[in-house]
């Protein structure tokens, strides 16, 4: 008997294993690894991944699967055994690291429906909702007035019985088109029998004797200035035929992109491409830390060590952070490699992602650009894999399966045995820490490719705007700077951390903070909708006119959003066209491309934004860029805060003088004596690490000492808080003496969406148990996680501390 070992789609620690199942006599020719299939499970169908076929199994009597749900595997057997990997590594469940490889439309969707099986009469309520048929949807019930407990008397009594089905989703786009099926003289024939009348008919045979292949039926009938019942008698005759055809989704107009071909490489780029190529050529697994300068060329070596890569008829993947993948950067791939690149982002639609998914499924695309979850791709002759500006948190994954996509690149590369580039101007501590010891090869790119200097970095101290009189956002130097390009007609960046109008909203008579009532976070105030909004459970509510605390009518508000800075910038220079990218304005699909377009062709001076705009442009004409709120960065509580203030405010610096013109950068601070701005002023990355590196080792923090973060929730703070106290407790005793557990402490923002949130933290260097202690622990509060509405979670490798 032949037997297939599945993963079934139930995301829950106890179903968290492999089920066997029996393979039907008319399957066993067709089924293969990495197939979806249908499985009954307890009382319903569900939809599971087979991960192996064997002939033997340890259980007596097996469930067959019911159906197949693809006729070639959606995961290759790599992907399949990477998925077990990543499961095991992160601690998720199986169907969580397989679900994560895969565009939203091919995961399944449930459908819940009851049967009648008795011919007694039920209640009237129930009567009215069956209505005379024997299955009904669930939903109808819910909406009904039926009490669910009459559900459960009657399923105990076997009266009516609930079956889940497989909803397969068709997310496939199809497009009718006009197809000719006839010769020349037929046509004519046609013709010649119809009456004078029928004029508009004559029009269409003239049209069909030009028409050599198939075309849409809309374009069609627009042309013809006809409808679909003048056509139907060119049917029915057999001069025509409607033919339904897949299309893709086009995301992107590969017409309207220029191609492009390889530059003259200067010499630090030809010797990081010449390591790269032989590393491939000798199929080499080696991780290479591409550290260059923002302008210095790391895009172009990209292309070129792709380029030799597909001449070898291998296939790459380049990752690039979310807020990094602007049309700008898409262009470049699609430039140099045309119909070769799929492009995969949040910002596409779902059926757009499916598209470019199975594009790379059936082998039509030889390279992938996209966000983290790109590096899933289902290539199975990879030669290279790329993650530009490496130190992007964004790279690592915040829920199950909490990945991050430079490890899983390396996962993938050593199969594959091929070179991994991770680029950057500033790459993170842990990744520099492992060049410099040899672990990865270390390229360095000192200098920008057009040999241009790096943009003057001015820090204002904005203590001295205050005593000097200054009350706006605005320092002086940045005011006169700005007059100062918009005289010359060049253009300026304006970079803040913070969108929305203020930070938070408060009484000045009592001192009351406006707070999300679920979260433990003051709501921002967002002057276009009028509203103040949570950005964690996205709660809002209209602006108070009177404070709900003591009822004074002194609401103010403080700290500055970028809707605010956009208020005062125009009050101040009424004359400057503005553009302001963030989350509020880039939610709708296409936005970002639109605003972008639009600076790119000079019909604004200044772009105004948050994170976004700090990485990936490139506009010849920005001379000046202004960094308002430096101090907003490293005043969190997070041990990678300094480190993040200066990666950022190297990469918003990189934004100025890219091209022919000079370029400044002045940067606004309360602190302009701390180190991470000190160093980011004089692009200083080697004393930064070894004063950062210093520090981390003093406090005993990454890339000296691993970190694993515990994160429990719960309705009731107590509880919390207790279950936290016995998890340390349970690690103190079955860790090893040298890991340092640190806890309970409330996390920084100790409740969200009404559920409060305490953590602990082990740090150490060596602990080959922890993953089986903690498994254990998980284990021990199975029960409670299922009924009392506990959430344990566990971060192997935290980059968010909050």
């Amino acid at each position: 008997m032949k037997i297939a070992k599945v993963v079934v789609d139930i995301p829950a620690s106890q179903i968290n294993r492999i089920f066997d199942y029996s393979i039907p006599d008319h399957m066993q020719a067709l089924i293969e690894v990495g197939m979806r299939v249908i499985v009954p499970f307890g009382s319903r169908t569900i939809m599971g991944y087979v991960l192996e076929l064997t002939d033997h199994s340890d259980v007596k009597t097996l469930k067959p699967i019911q159906s197949l749900m693809d006729f070639v595997p959606i995961l290759t057997e790599e992907l399949v055994e990477l998925g077990k990997w990543l499961a095991k590594d992160t601690m998720s469940f199986y169907i969580s690291a397989f679900q994560a490889m895969l565009p939203q439309a091919l995961k399944a969707e449930y459908h819940k429906l009851i049967h009648r099986l008795t011919t007694a009469p039920l209640s009237d309520s129930l009567e009215q909702v069956f209505a005379g048929r024997d299955y009904i949807d669930f939903s109808e019930v819910e909406a009904s007035s039926v009490p669910l407990s009459e559900l459960k008397q009657l399923l105990n009594d076997g009266d009516i019985e609930i079956i889940y089905s497989v909803k397969r989703r068709d997310a496939i786009k199809k497009q009718t088109f006009v197809k000719k099926i006839c010769t020349s003289a037929q046509l004519d024939e046609y013709a010649a029998g119809l009456s004078n009348q029928a004029k508009k008919r004559k029009l269409l045979v003239e049209f069909l004797h030009e028409l050599n292949q198939p075309m849409l039926l809309n374009t069609f009938l627009k042309k013809m200035q006809t409808t679909r019942q003048t056509i139907k008698p060119l049917i029915e005759h057999q001069l025509i035929e409607l033919v339904e055809e897949e299309v893709y989704r086009e995301p992107y107009d590969d017409t309207q992109i220029e191609r492009t071909q390889p530059l003259q490489l200067k010499e630090q780029q030809l010797n990081a491409l010449l390591a790269i190529n032989q590393a491939f050529d000798q199929r080499n697994h080696e991780v290479f830390v591409l550290h260059g300068v923002t302008g210095s060329g790391k895009t172009e070596v990209y292309l070129q060590a792709i380029d030799h890569v597909m001449k070898q008829g291998k296939e790459a993947i380049v990752l690039v952070p979310e807020i990094s993948l602007t049309p700008q950067m898409v262009n470049r791939f699609k430039g140099r490699f045309g119909k070769d690149v799929a492009v995969m982002h949040s910002a596409l639609s779902k059926g757009e992602r499916f598209d470019e998914w199975r594009k790379v499924h059936r082998k039509e695309v030889k390279v992938v650009v996209g966000a983290r979850s790109a590096i899933f791709a289902p290539f199975e002759n990879l030669g290279l894999i790329i993650i530009d500006e490496e130190h992007e948190a964004s790279y690592k994954q915040e829920d199950h399966p909490r990945y991050h996509a430079k490890d899983v690149a390396i996962k993938r590369a050593k199969y594959h045995q091929c070179p991994v580039i991770l680029g950057s101007a500033t790459p993170t501590l842990e990744t520099y820490a492992r060049a410099k010891k040899g672990v990865y090869q270390l390229l360095e790119m000192p200098d920008r490719s057009n040999l241009s200097a790096m943009p003057q970095v001015e820090v204002v101290d904005m203590r001295e705007e205050l005593h000097s009189g200054n009350r706006t956002m605005f320092s002086t130097k940045l005011i006169e700077g700005i007059k100062e390009r918009l005289d010359k007609n060049e253009q300026i960046v304006l970079f803040l951390n913070r969108r929305g109008y203020s930070t938070f909203v408060m009484c000045r008579d009592c001192g009351q903070v406006i707070e999300c009532p679920h979260c433990d976070i003051s709501l921002t105030y967002h002057q276009k909708q009028n509203r103040l909004k949570c950005h964690y459970c996205d709660y809002y509510e209209q602006v108070p006119h009177q404070c709900p605390s003591c009822e004074s009518d002194t609401i103010r508000y403080f700290g500055t959003g970028t809707q605010k800075v956009e208020e005062s910038l125009n009050k101040l220079i009424p004359e400057a066209r503005i553009i302001r990218m963030d989350v509020d304005t880039t939610t709708k699909k296409g936005s970002h491309e639109m605003l972008l377009t639009k600076f790119a062709k000079k019909q604004a001076d200044i772009l105004l934004g948050t994170q976004m705009i700090a990485k990936g442009l490139d506009f010849p004409d920005v001379t000046l860029v202004g960094v308002l709120a430096a101090d907003s960065l490293f005043n969190l509580p997070d041990f990678r805060a300094s480190e993040r203030t200066f990666q950022l405010i190297t990469q918003v610096s990189g934004r100025a003088g890219r091209h022919h013109l000079a370029g400044e950068v002045i940067v606004q601070s309360y602190t302009p004596e701390h180190y991470s701005i000190e160093y980011a002023k004089n692009y200083d990355y080697q004393g930064f690490f070894a004063k950062e590196m210093a520090i981390r080792k003093a406090f005993q923090y990454p890339p000296y000492f691993y970190l694993t973060l515990i994160t429990v929730s719960h309705p009731n703070r107590y509880q919390a808080e207790e279950v936290t106290r016995t998890i340390s407790q349970l690690l103190y005793k079955h860790l090893s003496k040298q890991a340092k557990i640190l806890g309970p402490t409330p996390s920084p923002i100790e409740r969200i969406k009404n559920r409060y949130r305490f953590q602990c933290m082990i740090k150490y260097k060596y602990e080959p148990y922890q993953r089986n202690v903690l498994a254990r622990i998980l284990q021990y509060y199975e029960d409670m996680m299922r009924k009392e509405d506990l959430m344990i979670q566990i971060d192997l490798q935290p980059y968010q501390l909050m």
